[in-house]
């Protein structure tokens, strides 16, 4: 399997900033290289047109409000590559989903 590193390297030229700047954001916030805490906490990934971000449907539905403007789906948000990168709004979500999961193995 390939690091984040390489995955992010290996994507189209044009999606690599972004991708560099979610995996940062997220890095910052979770504990060293992993994004994983006895379950996935979040996922992203570079697709044609988009940015995919995937917080699970719980955090998807916790922040449905803020989620107005983006195309979404039950667990999944798209953020275009025309846009910047709505970093509060992916830390308040990747927030919730390390509280979420610490909470359940509490």
């Amino acid at each position: 399997m390939a690091t984040i590193e390489e995955y992010i390297n290996d994507a189209e030229k044009d999606q690599q900033p972004m991708l560099k700047e979610i995996y940062q954001l997220i890095k910052e916030m979770v504990p060293p290289e992993t994004f994983h805490l006895t379950e996935n906490l979040v996922h992203f990934g570079a697709m044609k047109k988009h940015l995919g971000f995937y917080p699970t449907p719980s955090a998807m539905e916790e922040f449905q409000e803020q989620l107005k403007e983006y195309k979404t789906s039950k667990g999944a948000l798209q953020i275009p590559y025309t846009q910047e990168l709505p970093r509060n709004l992916i830390k308040e979500m990747v927030r919730f989903r390390l509280k979420e999961v610490m909470e359940k193995n509490a």
